[in-house]
């Protein structure tokens, strides 16, 4: 399972997005690298389909997308506490792992 936080560099929500996502992890008794992509420039980002700081993909799929298709250096909103939702991050990492049982 590939884990990916892709961040702006400074960006507030980067480090607990993070420990939200180690603590799911911990949860699940799933001890996997995350990496961690600090999107510094609007080509990047483009390329990257990157619609905000923090972004959590997990095997290339964005654990809670969104129907807007902008994509930039810019913030992420997400609902809540501005973080990925623990229940999207979740489902996601479920998702993941049934996709894997079936390969």
């Amino acid at each position: 399972m590939l884990l990916e936080v892709l961040y702006v560099p400074g960006c507030p929500n980067h480090q607990p997005a993070m420990g939200r996502l180690r603590e799911i992890l911990r949860s699940e008794a799933m001890d996997l690298p995350i990496r961690e992509i600090a999107i510094t420039d609007e080509a990047t980002a483009r390329a990257l389909r990157f619609p905000g700081s923090p972004t959590i993909r997990i095997d290339g799929l964005d654990a809670e997308p969104v129907n807007d298709q902008s994509f930039g250096i810019a913030c992420r909103l997400y609902l809540g506490d501005g973080l990925p939702s623990e229940k999207a991050l979740r489902h996601a990492i479920l998702a993941a792992r049934m996709r894997e049982a079936h390969l």
